[in-house]
């Protein structure tokens, strides 16, 4: 059986709390000590850089995707196990999904929401049954969280929306909700 690739969607910032790198380097090395490979945007900075060293020191197996725009922006980490330069965002986010058994978002900015939104619509439209898995740093993402529920409250999308996200408060959590998703 092949092994499994999960892609983390993140921050190419650091954010305001050490939480979250922190728990970039746990997730990174995780994926890396559970032999599964981390799929993810290619940069070198902010929570993007700290998710795939971790998994690099680790042993783990990288495949990043970049947009060529973000190179330099992004600081485009070339070691990785696979690098791939597209030409489009569109193109690195199909990419990046196409080439993933799961998904986990760590904390991150709109880029980040962008890459969630896109995978939980073509979830919601039934394109797609992967595990989206929201890893809720200390408490960053319950705006979003409560933004989904007013979402649904206010009849815009059917209850079934909140149950395609798995929410997670540790590195630890998000693991074991990927192992139980993907055994």
């Amino acid at each position: 059986m092949p092994a499994k690739s999960v892609c983390v969607y993140c921050g190419s910032r650091a954010g305001a709390l050490p939480a979250y790198a922190s728990s970039a380097r746990e997730l990174g090395r995780a994926l890396a000590l559970e032999g599964w490979r981390l799929v993810y945007g290619a940069g070198d900075v902010g929570l993007m850089g700290e998710v795939a060293r971790a998994a690099q020191a680790a042993g783990g197996d990288t495949f990043g995707v970049i947009p060529a725009h973000l190179v330099a922006w992004e600081v485009g980490k070339r070691d990785l196990t696979r690098y791939v330069v597209t030409e489009t965002m569109h193109e690195r986010k199909k990419v990046m999904f196409m080439n993933a058994d799961a998904v986990v978002v760590l904390p991150g900015g709109a880029g980040s929401l962008d890459e969630l939104f896109e995978a939980l619509t073509w979830r919601q439209l039934g394109l797609h049954d992967k595990p989206l898995v929201m890893l809720n740093v200390q408490g960053y993402w319950d705006p979003l969280r409560a933004l989904i529920d007013h979402v649904i409250d206010q009849g815009f999308a059917d209850a079934s929306l909140s149950g395609f996200l798995t929410w997670a408060d540790t590195p630890v959590a998000a693991m074991a909700a990927l192992r139980e998703a993907l055994s």
